[in-house]
């Protein structure tokens, strides 16, 4: 009967080898994190990562009006005289964002700061003046004419 020895180098690179290739295959797994958007009302500050990103690129048109119609999971009490503070990534104002409310385009022009307050009550009438009591409001990353990252939050008013 023959037995097969290995040295001790030929073990080690064989580890070696394996451990690498587990590593790898473990990175290739992972995915990037999305940037995060923050409402903060008083002292109550909530994140959420994106509910569709595309890693800064174009979001398929198809993918666009799903997306925007995604429940939201954060939610946000608010009253009507409170200030709403948003904030987003540096890499989401870089490309300019706007605010969707129930996934209708609220703003014109992309805003490329960081950070902006907005009254509470902006967020609980609709268009034909009558209140409303939640409100979901998205901030979407714009790039020209394309969408590539939506941020939901769910705002509801908060009984004063």
């Amino acid at each position: 009967m023959t037995v097969a020895f290995f040295s001790g180098r030929s073990r080690r690179a064989g580890a070696a080898l394996g451990a690498v290739s587990a590593g790898l295959l473990v990175l290739a797994a992972c995915e990037k994190p999305t940037p995060l958007a923050t409402v903060t009302v008083g002292d109550n500050s909530i994140n959420t990562a994106a509910a569709c990103y595309n890693d800064g690129k174009a979001i398929k048109t198809a993918d666009i009006q799903p997306c925007l119609n995604k429940k939201a999971e954060k939610v946000v009490e608010i009253a009507m005289d409170d200030k709403v503070r948003f904030g987003v990534d540096p890499t989401i104002a870089e490309h300019g964002w706007t605010l969707f409310i129930n996934g209708q385009q609220a703003e014109q022009e992309p805003y490329k700061k960081t950070y902006r307050t907005i009254p509470g009550n902006a967020f609980f009438s609709t268009q034909t003046g009558e209140t409303t009591s939640d409100t979901q409001v998205s901030i979407v990353e714009t790039n020209g004419k394309t969408l590539t990252g939506i941020w939901h939050f769910e705002f509801k008013k908060k009984n004063s």
